[in-house]
């Protein structure tokens, strides 16, 4: 049986565990040249490093509840505090919780925790900023923050769903994957082989995300603007090394005028625009080289006004 169809078959047994399987994935990965797919493979088997964005699906809401003391005695003990909250106080990252740890240790967690139906997370930096801010007169004591065991389940499941429709997938655009085999001598895929595993890969793991990679900083950016999202195109230009003055300035343009067509997803204006700035990426004004800078340019346009 070759490679890909054994994992498939794994796949399809629910109570296989979901570590070998993954390790036989990454096998396959490296004999299709794909490093996206080996990287989400690796950081899945062994977890996600602090510097690595997460997947959406590893991403959980946490519920909170605090105790507060107020004066003469009173007291609120496990007093639900709103998401709305702890966003405007503490910020967004909060209420959506980052699964980092490899599937074994969520897999461990789900375990554990399948009586409780929750896990707590460490939420004791809560005090401070709740402090006097949710009621008044009233001091925070302690914050407690949850998980539901549900969604590491929902974790769990991700993952597998995910390989195995990347599995279906590359058995259908990409033939010679069902020919590897463990015993097999290993030969480089060709170019195009390798660039459609990683394109697949981008497309199931992350959606409508672009990776673009910066090969001499070694960097990475990642893509992900919905049609006339303004906030997210500034974030992302912002977080690739462009300033965010001028990161606001170009959204503003793109959000006055319209593309001229999908192959040219720029308008008069900001065409100007990038002849004008891109200098700065030559002199070190922003933190990005010329090449990568005029591909994130064009890809984030083209990805808020809708083209991908």
């Amino acid at each position: 049986m070759s490679l890909l169809r054994e994992i498939q078959a794994d796949l399809l047994q629910q109570d296989r565990d979901i570590g070998p399987i993954l390790l036989k994935l990454r096998f396959l990965a490296s004999r299709l040249g794909s490093v996206l797919l080996e990287e989400w493979v690796k950081h899945e088997s062994e977890g996600y490093p602090t510097d690595v964005p997460v997947p959406d699906y590893r991403k959980i809401g946490v519920a909170y509840t605090a105790t507060f003391s107020g004066p003469f005695g009173a007291g609120i003990k496990n007093a639900p505090i709103p998401s709305y909250l702890i966003e405007k106080f503490a910020g967004e990252r909060w209420t959506s919780y980052e699964m980092r740890p490899s599937v074994a240790a969520v897999n461990d967690l789900a375990i554990q925790n399948k009586s409780g139906g929750s896990l707590q997370i460490n939420a004791s930096n809560l005090i401070l900023l709740l402090q006097g801010k949710v009621y008044e007169d009233y001091a925070c004591n302690s914050v407690t923050g949850t998980i539901s065991r549900s969604a590491l389940v929902e974790i769990l499941n991700a993952v597998r769903t995910r390989a195995l429709e990347l599995t279906i997938k590359l058995e259908k655009s990409i033939p010679s994957a069902v020919e590897i085999t463990v015993g097999a001598p290993s030969t480089p895929p060709p170019t195009r082989e390798a660039e459609a595993v990683t394109q697949i890969t981008q497309q199931i793991i992350h959606g409508n995300v672009t990776t673009i990679s910066n090969t001499g900083e070694g960097a990475r950016f990642h893509i992900n603007i919905g049609q006339g999202d303004g906030d997210a195109l500034i974030k992302t230009l912002v977080d690739a090394g462009i300033s965010k003055a001028d990161a606001s300035e170009l959204a503003g343009i793109l959000a006055s005028e319209s593309p001229q067509s999908k192959e040219e997803p720029f308008g008069k204006k900001a065409k100007a625009w990038i002849v004008k700035n891109i200098g700065k990426a030559a002199n070190g004004t922003w933190k990005v080289g010329v090449a990568v800078a005029t591909n994130i340019l064009t890809e984030a346009a083209l990805r808020y006004y809708g083209f991908k």
